[in-house]
């Protein structure tokens, strides 16, 4: 029978004082008040270890559920304190040292580490079979890792779960775990999503049981996290944050569907309680990662006032963690160093400060496609700013840096900056008056793009590709084809400024007044809560909306 341990009524944890403020006990009305208790969803682990361990290891379930893994591992450190013969959180230990599985390549100190927690957990065992096929499937994802690459290892681990899976048919935390493992070895390229579909079933069906589970509506998300199946995650990212709201991850994760769909103060305003929550248990990683979506949705909607706060918030993170600007090391891992790139550069990018964006400093990062962000945004500022040459150093180092991803064998990271190298080279033909090879390279750069899709680490592109070609199309004075690229870029990233604008920039010069009116009334009706005065573009769009 089984016994969900319910981290939000079952238990007020009585944490130390080492423990992360936004996973403790709650005072919500200051010195005094009564703690409420810790609200992290409903998890339960059937396990083989001591009776007394047994609340201590769901809570660290729960927090692996919700990518809370620093929390999870110390959670399960804990429980090995009090029995070591646990193997089985050996294994949760090498689980959430994996971290995102949707993150890419693992640094070489993840591996080692992981490897190191596997191997225990391999020693300790377990005394149950199940415990034992657990353990044995995490180990391939680091088993050999100096001769597998990263998706021979994952592809061996997802077998596993399904083995586990099928042997296993009343074991609904097999059942997550297999759909997750299903999620992460989604080919980036293959648009009938056969992956998330099948991963979306098996966890659909495992939400009419446990719909306070948070492993099956976080992975839902994911699941549902690309242009075409995006709406279907609204009613999971509506109700993951309040499931689960003292995992800041589960806070921010409502944004990943919310920018899908275009929703962008519902993004904005998650975001707020993932950041906020973050900084509380001193998850600086996450809260720039929430930092970036939020930056993304404030530039959307015109609330540059709101978006500059963050690039300052930023700067001071940095500034305090000792790698400001131009360190000789920028932030360690995607977690904290993707936002670092990526919040300068959007905020230069999407208000079209090209000049700003030339002049960009790179943070030196070990991820090259971390870096490239930085080099792309400075070559496009230079090309559009009437400076190609300047742009030239940057192009190169793109194509190094994409040349460091095929190495590496990460062919998502090869595409995404060969992508940016491509549409940074276009822009720099047409600043040198080429302008029919610019349009060429252009429109290639956004058919490559067409074959991807964004990672999870990010909200979007810095500059998505196929509206960079629209926007050439428009220089060269070809409205009519402009606006089917600008169209073609909306059904991708709805809701996108520059995208509905330039849609009804181009319907207004083709000669189409009512499309003209109706995008522009879409983009005044985006942008209600964004600063005054408006952007020049928002200006004009309001004076034709009526």
């Amino acid at each position: 029978m089984r016994h969900p341990f319910s981290v939000s009524v079952a238990l007020v944890l009585m944490l130390g004082s080492s423990a992360s403020p936004a996973l403790a006990q709650h005072d919500d009305h200051g010195s005094g008040a009564a703690p409420r208790a810790e609200k992290l969803g409903k998890v339960h682990f059937d396990n083989s270890c001591s009776p007394s361990v047994g609340q201590e290891f769901d809570r660290a379930m729960a927090l692996l559920h919700s990518f809370e893994f620093a929390e999870a591992i110390a959670g399960y450190q804990t429980v090995l304190k009090s029995d070591a013969s646990c193997g089985i959180a050996e294994w949760g230990i090498a689980m959430a040292t994996w971290g995102n599985p949707f993150a890419g390549l693992r640094a070489a100190t993840v591996l080692q580490n992981g490897l190191a927690a596997s191997e225990r957990a391999l020693k300790v065992s377990a005394k149950t079979e199940r415990e034992r096929d657990y353990i044995a499937a995490v180990n391939l994802l680091y088993k050999d890792n100096d001769k597998l690459d990263h998706r021979t290892r994952t592809l061996a681990y997802e077998k596993a779960m399904e083995g586990i899976y099928k042997k296993y048919p009343k074991d609904r935390e097999a059942a997550a775990f297999y759909a997750l493992a299903v999620d992460q070895t989604a080919p980036p390229t293959d648009k009938t999503y056969a992956n998330q579909l099948k991963a979306a079933a098996i966890l659909e069906q495992l939400f009419k049981v446990e719909p306070e589970h948070p492993g099956v509506t976080h992975y839902l998300i994911h699941s549902y996290d690309v242009p075409a199946l995006a709406p279907r995650g609204l009613v999971y990212a509506r109700r993951y944050a309040d499931l689960a709201p003292d995992a800041p991850h589960a806070l921010h994760m409502p944004a990943h569907t919310f920018t899908r769909v275009g929703s962008w103060q519902e993004s904005i305003v998650t975001n707020i309680r993932s950041h906020d929550a973050a900084l509380k248990s001193n998850g600086t990683g996450e809260a720039m990662h929430a930092m970036d979506y939020m930056m993304y949705a404030y530039l959307q909607t015109t609330q540059d006032a709101a978006a500059k706060k963050v690039l300052d918030e930023v700067q001071q993170i940095l500034a305090k963690s000792g790698t400001p600007t131009g360190a000789a090391a920028g932030p360690p891992g995607p977690a904290a160093g993707f936002p670092a790139a990526a919040i300068p550069a959007r905020y230069a990018l999407e208000r079209e400060q090209w000049a700003d964006a030339a002049k960009l400093t790179v943070l030196p990062s070990n991820l090259p496609y971390i870096e490239a962000m930085t080099n792309f945004a400075r070559a496009l500022g230079a090309a559009r700013s009437g400076n190609p040459d300047a742009a030239k150093a940057d192009i190169a180092r793109l194509a190094e840096l994409r040349d460091k991803e095929i190495q590496a064998k990460d062919e998502y990271w090869t595409t995404q900056v060969e992508i940016q190298r491509q549409s940074a080279e276009a822009w720099v033909l047409w600043a040198q008056g080429s302008k029919d090879a610019a349009l060429k390279a252009m429109s290639a750069a956004a058919d490559l793009e067409a074959t991807t899709d964004k990672s999870a680490v990010t909200p979007g592109p810095l500059a998505p590709a196929r509206e960079l070609y629209a926007e050439m199309l428009m220089a060269a004075n070809q409205p009519a084809k402009a606006l089917v690229e600008f169209e073609t870029n909306l059904k991708k990233e709805p809701n996108r400024f520059k995208s509905v604008y330039g849609a009804g920039r181009a319907a207004e010069l083709s000669g189409n007044a009512q499309k003209a009116k109706t995008y522009y009334a879409q983009l005044v009706k985006i942008c209600e809560r964004g600063d005054k005065p408006d952007r020049t573009a928002l200006a004009h769009a309001r004076s034709l909306a009526k």
